[in-house]
């Protein structure tokens, strides 16, 4: 099959880590959280290169060019995550086709396992549309009233916390994403966009522990990680 690109948005603020430094720069095992989503994803023998869209005034950025002998491309990202993709999306190489699939993976997701990017690439790219890694959801849910009472339990089945990677290809991508923003609809994931187009994307099950690094204790169980791997 022929080889994708990915895309990291990484031009995000954190504010809700509440650290002065974005958190995909935050440093876990000597190197920031970037550093280990990009290796992951670079290191694929699928994966032929990564666009990172940054912040205009990002002085973070490490300044990379490869990883993992693979080339490491920046663009200026936007306000959201939604215009980071989409700008990233545009600022792929010319050899990236509209029909060609593309992965999407959050800066500050840095436990990725490479068993589910090969299982998420096999699945996906032999769907016309797409998937995404996700997790079944496992506890039991509780709508909440106003006053912050509980009003019911929710029903758990068929229920599931989407992940990334995400799977879609660019043309499709990028249209639904344009098509969310004209609708001034805030997609919070890649699927979303899609879904507004009426596609079906599949879900493939992808490890618990590939967690999103967005409060002080997801660092330290990330550290955590890190020290199971050398130890």
């Amino acid at each position: 099959m022929a080889s994708v690109w990915a895309v990291v948005p990484a031009a995000g603020r954190g504010t809700r880590f509440g650290a002065a430094t974005p958190k995909q720069y935050l440093q876990a095992g000597g190197q920031p959280l970037i550093a280990y989503a990009l290796s992951v994803l670079a290191m694929h023998p699928a994966v032929a290169g990564v666009m990172v869209a940054i912040a205009e005034d990002d002085s973070d950025w490490p300044g990379w060019s490869e990883v993992a002998g693979k080339p490491v491309l920046t663009c200026v990202g936007g306000d959201t995550r939604a215009a980071s993709v989409l700008a990233a999306l545009r600022a792929l190489p010319e050899s990236v086709r509209a029909d060609d699939f593309v992965l999407v993976h959050d800066a500050a997701r840095p436990n990725l396992a490479a068993a589910d990017l090969e299982r998420l690439l096999e699945t996906g790219r032999a769907d016309p549309v797409g998937a995404i890694l996700a997790a079944p959801v496992r506890d039991t849910l509780k709508r909440s009233g106003d006053d912050g009472g509980i009003d019911r339990t929710e029903p758990r089945e068929r229920l599931w916390r989407a992940l990334t990677p995400q799977l879609f290809r660019r043309h499709q991508l990028a249209r639904g994403l344009q098509a969310a923003a004209d609708a001034g609809v805030e997609v919070t994931d890649e699927a979303m966009a899609i879904e507004r187009l009426g596609l079906r994307p599949l879900l493939v099950e992808g490890a618990e522990d590939n967690f999103k690094v967005t409060t002080p204790v997801d660092l330290a169980r990330f550290e955590f990680e890190l020290s199971r791997r050398v130890g």
